[in-house]
């Protein structure tokens, strides 16, 4: 697998298609991390569990539904190995009128735009969600 925010997104897509309470089984790094925390912050899921089965680090992530549907709409991929975007604070895209967010690696960490924009850093922006 060479591009593991796609793996990690679609198969947070695939879960919430089988309406599924929580996904297992996502390899892990510090990145799937940081969108994690971030999408976690912005309330689109409940939770997220790193564990370590030996040298193996796996993600599972607690998928948040309201009324009975998936908070998250859509996932996008904006970044990608072939065609990599960075984008300064000024220029980074408000997603569905503000309801949606962006979710940027900066130097300062993996964040949502909204706090990007206060911190008044850009960066590599990778998804956007929702």
């Amino acid at each position: 697998m060479n591009d593991i925010i796609a793996n990690y997104l679609t198969r947070i897509r695939n879960a919430i298609r089988a309406e599924k309470e929580t996904e297992v089984g996502i390899p892990s790094s510090r990145l799937i991390e940081g969108i994690s925390q971030v999408l976690k912050e912005e309330g689109y899921i409940n939770d997220f569990r790193v564990t370590e089965i030996g040298a193996k680090r796996t993600v599972a992530i607690d998928i948040r539904y309201s009324n009975g549907r998936p908070v998250i709409s859509r996932l996008e991929r904006v970044s990608k190995p072939g065609r990599r975007v960075y984008l300064p604070v000024a220029d980074l895209p408000y997603v569905k009128a503000g309801l949606g967010i962006s979710i940027l690696s900066t130097s300062r960490g993996v964040m949502s735009d909204r706090k990007a924009r206060e911190m008044k850093v850009g960066g590599e922006v990778l998804c956007q969600v929702w």
